[in-house]
C-alpha cells in the first residue's frame, strides 16, 4: 500500500517512552495527513539490553498504518535513518527522533509546506534551544564552518530535524553516511542536485530521559567528514 506521508521515527534507546511520543504523532497525522504510515526505527546492538525493538514490533502489532524496523546494528544514526526511510513507502518522508525533543507539530507544518510551495526538500532550524551548552557550542561551531566550505546553501542549523522529502528526492540523494554526518550529506546532496529547500523555525527541547549521545569530540568528526565531502567535490 502506498501512502500519502511516511514518517520515519529513529526509537533507539527510548524503550517505553515511546509510546507516548507515537501516540502523539498519530494523532496529529490522524488529524491533517489524507494517509500516512509510521515507520518505527528501532535497530539494536546484539546482546544489549535494550527493549526498544520489542516495544516497538508491539506498538506496530496493533496499528495497520505503523511499521517496525528492528534490525542487528551495522553502523550508528545514519544507518538507522537509511534502513527506516528504505522501508518507507510514502510519497513524502519525514525523518525525526524519537526523543520528544522536537515538536510532533513540526511534523505537519514541514509537511505542509513542502506540499503547498511545491519543494523538494523541507527542514527546521533551531530559534530557541532548552539543551545543553555543549550540544549548542557543538551547533554553531559546525553550522558556521559548514557554511564557509559549502557557500551558496542557505539553510541554517543542519542537523535539525523533522526532515522531509519527496520520494525521488531521496531516490536522487542517494545517501550512504552510517553515523551523524547524514544529516549533513542531505544537505550536501540537494545542493549539488539543486533541489528547491525550504525551512521553518522550531523550538527545541531538552532531553529529559538521558544525556546526549554527541558529545564534545564529535563536533571534531562532524569538521573532518565535512572537509572531505568539499575535498571530494572538487576532484569529481
Amino acid at each position: 500500500m502506498s501512502f500519502e506521508l511516511s514518517v520515519v521515527m529513529l526509537c533507539y534507546g527510548s524503550g517505553s517512552r515511546i509510546h507516548t511520543f507515537a501516540d502523539k504523532v498519530a494523532g496529529l497525522l490522524d488529524s491533517s495527513v489524507p494517509s500516512w504510515e509510521m515507520v518505527l526505527v528501532g535497530n539494536y546492538f546484539e546482546h544489549s539490553k535494550d527493549d526498544t525493538p520489542r516495544i516497538v514490533k508491539e506498538i506496530a502489532s496493533k496499528r495497520k498504518n505503523v511499521k517496525a524496523v528492528t534490525l542487528p546494528k551495522e553502523g550508528m544514526m545514519g544507518w538507522d535513518a537509511r534502513t527506516g526511510m528504505d522501508a518507507a513507502s510514502g510519497k513524502f518522508i519525514c525523518l525525526i527522533d524519537g526523543d520528544e525533543q522536537m515538536p510532533p507539530e513540526d511534523i505537519i507544518r514541514v509537511y505542509k509546506k513542502i506540499k503547498d510551495e511545491k519543494l523538494d526538500f523541507v527542514k527546521t532550524y533551531r530559534i530557541k534551544r532548552h539543551d545543553s551548552f555543549v550540544r549548542r557550542a557543538n551547533s554553531l561551531i559546525y553550522n558556521m564552518i559548514f557554511a564557509l566550505l559549502f557557500p551558496g546553501i542557505n539553510v541554517r542549523d543542519a542537523n535539525s530535524k523533522p526532515k522531509i522529502f519527496t520520494r525521488e528526492a531521496y531516490r536522487k540523494m542517494a545517501l550512504v553516511s552510517d553515523d551523524w554526518f547524514i544529516d549533513a550529506e542531505m544537505i550536501i546532496r540537494a545542493r549539488k542536485l539543486r533541489l528547491k529547500v525550504g525551512e521553518v523555525a522550531t523550538e527545541f527541547f531538552k532531553n529529559r530521559y538521558r544525556k546526549s549521545y554527541v558529545k564534545i569530540d564529535a563536533v571534531f568528526e562532524f569538521i573532518k567528514n565535512l572537509i572531505l565531502a568539499r575535498m571530494r567535490e572538487f576532484l569529481k
